[in-house]
């Protein structure tokens, strides 16, 4: 018995050090990952020329500078690209981060290249400082990013778009002059001479609408018309912010796209987003002028007479043209200027109003903008100052009516969204039918992100500052939204070629690997 005891004893002494000490269990193993190698399928990817405008330039925060550069969607592309038979990619860098370019020491003559913007803790601001990089600085390529702000579709074709003579006069593009091969060449041309294998051609027809929309629709549609069948055919003769016929979009797009897979090249375009629902067209309201109840009332009263000279001015045509007085009715409520205590919409010109002058000088086209009217960007500014410095009453937006350039109405809407559905067509149907091309859809990537896009960890939204997708200055990207754009594309990729950046490890960009703000000490 006493022996049971002491092996019991022992026994139990074993299993309390076992306890004690668990160095004898073997260690728990993490679980290992698989890795998944990327393919390309039959891409060749080797020799990669990105053809566009400024989102392909990486143009960010109203600026192209260094850091947004290298961000680009191209540069992410071509990154992806490199793990495989990727070669290099040679981009027209600027020289800083500020953004911006210079004319013989100046700013460029032909505007809008100033400094980036940077958010201050309130909203954007222009970042303090002087650009570095110069216009009349030609480079030496040659580039595989052709991505050139500003340039509409038509651009692409045009001889002299990168001659430095013609700068001073508006004929050609700075950011173009920096990296065209020589004075007459063109985008395209300086694309085919580096014989790709792989293509992007993106956001073209954006800027055929794009600066019609910026400048609130100070600009001609010369698209077909019911008065005109075939519209303007000639783009040489177009005003810089007209919209651009969908009969020239059509047969540039189809030359570029066959131009580019003469060789043997596959590529990716995108079709046009609808512009108007950016942030740049929805961040003012339409209602921002705040009065109390005197304030209202005195407004109303400054108002009286014009109201009154529109009553009394469709009475008349009622009575003297076939006008209907439901006809007359309806416009007369449209034009009535009426504020009270609250928050008021302002007051605008519009164009497409019925013209009394005729009737009355003085009764010009009035209205008070409704939430069908979208408010530029740069209206913010704008709305609420005095029109007269010595003059308290002369507020504009309030006594003093919004100009055009202020507003695009329903009707200017309208064209955009029309000229737009017409690119798209073009666009949609050559990536359907070909089997070299393969489609993003950037028009349904932008509509999804109004309601927000899981990208990662994060959620991107088309809000000003706050949403991430959309830089500082309402229409272009951030950082991060050019790498969603770039894991579109490369989706769109894995789809129509058989690649699997989609499922390879390390196969689409990371959200997190790129930023939603430039700091303001960068530069």
């Amino acid at each position: 018995m006493k022996n049971y005891k002491y092996i019991a004893l022992f026994l139990l002494s074993l299993s309390i050090a076992s306890c004690e000490d668990s160095s004898d269990f073997d260690p728990i193993e993490e679980q290992a990952i698989p890795q998944v190698g990327l393919s390309t399928g039959n891409l060749n990817v080797s020799n990669y020329v990105a053809l566009g405008a400024s989102f392909t330039a990486g143009f960010t925060d109203n600026g192209l500078f260094k850091a947004a550069q290298e961000n680009s969607f191209p540069n992410i592309l071509a990154s992806k690209f490199k793990l495989t038979n990727g070669g290099d990619f040679n981009q027209p860098l600027m020289n800083d981060n500020i953004g911006g370019l210079l004319f013989g020491g100046e700013l460029s003559p032909t505007g809008g290249f100033r400094p980036r913007l940077f958010f201050n803790g309130s909203g954007p601001a222009v970042l303090e400082g002087t650009p570095t990089t110069e216009a009349t600085e030609v480079l030496s390529g040659p580039f595989n990013n052709l991505g050139v702000p500003g340039a509409k579709s038509f651009h692409l074709l045009a001889a002299g778009y990168g001659n430095l003579a013609g700068l001073p006069l508006g004929l050609a593009n700075p950011y173009f002059v920096r990296m065209a091969s020589n004075a007459n060449t063109t985008m395209i041309a300086d694309a085919m001479v580096q014989q790709p294998t792989f293509f992007t051609l993106s956001e073209i027809g954006g800027n055929d609408v794009l600066s019609f929309a910026t400048s609130g629709g100070v600009g001609v549609d010369q698209s077909p018309s019911e008065n005109n069948p075939t519209g303007n055919l000639d783009p040489a003769t177009y005003g810089s912010n007209d919209i651009t016929n969908p009969l020239v979009f059509e047969a540039i797009f189809k030359e570029m796209i066959a131009t580019l897979i003469s060789n043997g090249a596959k590529g990716v375009v995108s079709n046009v987003p609808y512009i108007t629902s950016l942030p740049h067209f929805t961040t003012v309201p339409y209602n921002p002028v705040p009065l109390d109840a005197a304030t209202a009332t005195l407004v109303n009263s400054s108002y009286a007479v014009y109201n009154q000279g529109i009553r009394q001015a469709f009475a008349f045509l009622v009575a003297t043209t076939p006008m209907t007085q439901e006809i007359a009715n309806a416009e007369i409520a449209k034009r009535t200027i009426s504020f009270s205590a609250g928050q008021n919409a302002v007051v605008i010109l519009d164009e497409n109003l019925t013209d009394l002058t005729a009737i009355n000088p003085g009764l010009r086209n009035l209205r008070q903008a409704t939430s069908e009217d979208l408010l530029v960007l740069s209206s913010a500014a704008f709305i609420g100052t005095l029109a007269d410095s010595n003059n308290p009453l002369s507020v504009n937006g309030v006594a003093i009516p919004l100009s055009d350039n202020w507003v695009l109405t329903p009707e200017e809407q309208l064209a955009i969204r029309t000229a737009t559905d017409a690119y798209n067509t073009v666009i949609e149907e050559i990536a359907n039918t070909n089997e070299n091309i393969a489609l993003v859809d950037f028009k349904a990537l932008l509509q999804d992100a109004s309601d927000g896009i899981v990208f990662d960890e994060f959620t991107l939204t088309t809000s000003l500052v706050t949403g991430g997708l959309v830089s500082l200055d309402g229409v272009h990207l951030t950082a991060r939204g050019y790498a969603l754009l770039a894991n579109e594309i490369l989706k769109s990729m894995d789809a129509k070629f058989g690649s699997n950046f989609t499922s390879a490890t390390n196969g689409l960009a990371k959200a997190g690997d790129f930023p939603t703000n430039y700091s303001p000490m960068l530069k």
